[in-house]
């Protein structure tokens, strides 16, 4: 996994209560809700280095965790997967409301 945003929501969301609350707190400001540092320092009196810090421990345990676990990846693998399957159902089933209310129930599985 990239050091993406998108990466970095989804560790919070599969892992987040894994963290502190302030760590927590501080990821999803910066990651979630687009705080810059100087934001969030100023919020709780911190230096934006102190933030950084923080940021940079939590990203570091999330990353841990994933690396152990693997949780996010076979999420994303098995997203992929069954994106590919309803493509091809598509492909194969006639367009009535039958098969569309069919492709709609596999789309909530992603």
């Amino acid at each position: 996994m990239d050091k993406s945003p998108l990466d970095r929501a989804l560790l919070l969301d599969f892992y987040g209560e894994l963290l502190t609350d302030k760590q927590r707190e501080y990821c999803d400001l910066h990651w979630n809700e687009d705080y810059s540092l100087a934001e969030i320092a100023e919020l709780d009196g911190l230096t934006r280095q102190g933030v950084w810090d923080i940021l940079r421990r939590a990203e570091a345990n999330l990353r841990n965790v994933e690396e152990k676990t693997g949780l996010v990846r076979r999420y994303l693998d098995r997203r992929e997967q069954i994106a590919e399957i309803r493509r091809q159902l598509e492909a194969m089933l006639p367009d009535n409301d039958d098969s569309r209310a069919v492709l709609r129930r596999l789309e909530g599985l992603i």
